[in-house]
């Protein structure tokens, strides 16, 4: 998959193609299935699939730094969890506008016009049923249908994809995770929940108390995860690893940003500057500030003999 970041460095190639348009935050089960058809339906057309999303997300342009909903992925997730699908799912191309308010000003009718007809000539596009486009989401499937018929493109939607007779979508996911349901978060997801980034140095407070973490950089404002899990965190030079996580802003030492810190069982090599995933499987607790750094160390002796035993038993 290549990476096209903005409409002025789409090529000649880049052109003529089937194209799916979202968010796409989480790729969960139902985001799948409108990939595997998404490369089908390149297929049978003989040309490539591009996805096309955007940065910021539009509820993140639209609260102008106000909070919102937490991201199920950064940009850089979603481009790792792309390339990791097969090649039945991962697109050729994925495609990166910047939401700004030239394009959250532009009528649905001009997006089409402008955009997928004269800039990308498109062949053929894909949708999610609940797909709305456009200066106050004024486009929808029927528009996209009748331009389809006046410049000659394809349209089609998929349906939603339920999991006992529940839509799949990124807001129920983040609830989910939220309400400490990982188990069915991640069979919407199709995977275990997991975020990634490099190990930054951190106040190796942990250190002091027998319990040495490390810090990822989350490059995120907030997530729908807050407290204590038991993780397995990959790291591609040492493979996956078990151990405890908390994220959160960590109370007991007053801190204010969202931080995930992880104490990796029966490990001792150096991680700094190393991009790793976590991989969260169950919650221990929520976070909580304590008294002293004694009752801290004596919680987190508590939290690891748990995390093990979850962690042996799944």
């Amino acid at each position: 998959m290549k990476i096209i970041r903005g409409l002025h460095n789409c090529r000649e190639q880049n052109l003529n193609g089937v194209l799916s348009i979202g968010n796409f935050d989480g790729l969960h089960l139902g985001h799948q299935k409108m990939l595997e058809q998404l490369r089908a339906e390149a297929r049978r057309l003989n040309t490539h699939s591009s996805l096309m999303t955007f940065e910021p997300l539009p509820r993140e342009y639209f609260a102008k730094g106000k909070p919102t909903a937490a991201r199920l992925m950064n940009r850089g997730e979603k481009i790792r969890t792309l390339n990791g699908f097969d090649a039945d799912l991962s697109p050729d191309y994925l495609l990166v506008l910047r939401f700004n308010q030239a394009l959250s000003s532009m009528s649905a009718a001009d997006f089409i016009e402008d955009i997928l007809v004269e800039q990308l000539k498109i062949k053929s596009v894909i949708i999610g049923d609940d797909f709305r486009f456009g200066c106050d989401r004024q486009g929808d499937l029927a528009l996209l249908q009748q331009y389809g018929k006046k410049h000659q493109f394809t349209v089609a939607s998929i349906k939603s994809h339920l999991i006992e007779q529940q839509r799949v979508s990124s807001s129920l996911i983040r609830s989910a995770l939220a309400d400490d349901q990982l188990a069915e978060a991640d069979k919407m997801l199709g995977r275990s929940y997991t975020i990634c980034g490099h190990v930054q140095h951190g106040d190796k407070r942990g250190r002091t108390i027998g319990f040495p973490t490390a810090n990822i950089h989350l490059r995120r404002l907030e997530t729908p995860l807050h407290g204590v899990y038991s993780v397995t965190m990959h790291s591609p030079k040492y493979g996956d690893i078990a151990g405890i996580a908390n994220i959160g802003r960590r109370p007991t030492v007053g801190g204010e940003r969202i931080q995930l810190e992880i104490h990796l069982f029966d490990f001792d090599q150096s991680l700094y500057g190393d991009h790793v995933c976590v991989s969260f499987q169950h919650k221990i607790r929520h976070e909580k500030k304590f008294e002293s750094f004694d009752d801290l160390k004596q919680q987190i002796k508590a939290d690891c003999v748990q995390a093990k035993n979850l962690l042996d038993n799944k």
